[in-house]
């Protein structure tokens, strides 16, 4: 298994970095945040990103997709955390979209799939309800209905869920408990959809259902395997994202060290500090492999046993490398490291949210136990 991108994903990841740097810098995340967008992202940059293929790539030719696998999808995250560019590519693309192609019946995915891919239609995944990952806590429910079902329940964290198109929900099936995913649209009656700020200052939402009519995703059977897989390969990506973030946050910190001068002297002259430097380096490299083989792991095994368990430590290892990261470039930076006019701020509570997202370090930790010990 390769453990740095191919040549093609790293043209992939050269073209990303390029837009990016150009359509969508960090500048641009600070200005929707000031302006306070209630997107949390630029709606014609999140267009371009699709018109340019980047939704299509994990998904097979069959269906309209690029077909070139998470390892390229892991590429462009990098390159989205490197730029602390927001977009939907997550949510809509990596989870909805997946859970789509995988679970949804031929009509869905011909109304829905396509749409996601390029940016035509927006949907945001409603899963958790108690701001920690565990599905085994879910408990909104779905009533059967004359036309179809009806939800009732509240969601907690529903990433880019402001002014999406629709939402899948997942509520419990009546008579047998089990999951079921369900397609509500945004204009449903009962459905209330309320802002939630996070410290990201991105869209988040919270959703509450009062017997809201909803579509069954597929038939309901077999979805909690599908739903774990597809949120593993979030993972993946979210821990892409983080790693790409934490490489530009000890960039930035390295060149201050480098300029910064106390009593005429650089202080990245200094021993102590070039030490505790090299050990940042090495922690990124560390976590850089663990990403790389759970990207690889999901191309060449998806859903097994052995690709959960190297995304559960990838992020894991990536979460505990972005805490030392991000706690070294606010100290080398000292006093104004904590203020609003640098950017070293705004890497640190994406890269904070993100730690949570999908389950933290000690969901991961647990995660990765079980796993390994079954």
């Amino acid at each position: 298994m390769s453990m740095v991108y191919s040549q093609d994903e790293q043209m992939l990841a050269d073209t990303a970095a390029e837009f990016l740097a150009a359509q969508s810098p960090v500048s641009a995340q600070r200005k929707l945040r000031d302006e306070q967008v209630t997107l949390g992202f630029d709606a014609q940059i999140w267009q371009t990103m699709a018109e340019l293929g980047w939704g299509a790539i994990p998904f097979p030719e069959a269906k309209g997709g690029l077909e070139f696998g998470y390892k390229g999808m892991g590429a462009v995250f990098q390159e989205l955390g490197r730029h602390l560019s927001a977009s939907p590519m997550l949510s809509s693309v990596v989870l909805c979209g997946s859970l789509v192609e995988k679970l949804g019946s031929e009509v869905q995915q011909d109304t829905w799939l396509n749409a996601l891919m390029y940016g035509e239609q927006r949907m945001a995944l409603a899963l958790e309800e108690h701001h920690r990952f565990d599905l085994g806590r879910i408990a909104s429910v779905a009533a059967k209905s004359c036309e179809g079902y009806q939800l009732t329940g509240t969601k907690a964290l529903v990433f880019d869920g402001l002014e999406a198109d629709a939402y899948l929900v997942a509520a419990r099936l009546p008579q047998s408990n089990r999951l079921g995913l369900f397609i509500v649209h945004a204009n449903a009656a009962g459905l209330n959809v309320r802002g939630t700020g996070l410290v990201d200052s991105r869209n988040n939402a919270a959703l509450e259902l009062q017997q809201v009519n909803a579509e069954l995703l597929g038939t309901g059977e077999e979805v909690e395997p599908f739903l774990e897989q597809v949120i593993d390969s979030a993972r993946a990506c979210l821990a892409a994202e983080m790693h790409g973030a934490c490489e530009a946050l000890f960039r930035m910190t390295t060149d201050y060290l480098k300029t910064r001068k106390q009593f005429d002297v650089q202080i990245g002259t200094f021993q102590a500090l070039q030490h505790r430097a090299a050990a940042c380096f090495v922690e990124l490299e560390l976590a850089r492999s663990t990403v790389i083989n759970a990207l690889a792991a999901i191309d060449k095994a998806p859903g097994s046993k052995e690709t959960a368990a190297a995304i559960a430590l990838a992020k894991w290892k990536v979460g505990v490398m972005a805490d030392k990261v991000t706690g070294e470039a606010v100290q080398m930076h000292g006093g104004i490291g904590v203020t609003d006019e640098l950017d070293v701020g705004l890497y640190l509570k994406r890269i904070r949210v993100a730690q949570m997202a999908l389950g933290d370090s000690d969901y991961m930790v647990s995660r990765y136990h079980q796993l390994t010990q079954e």
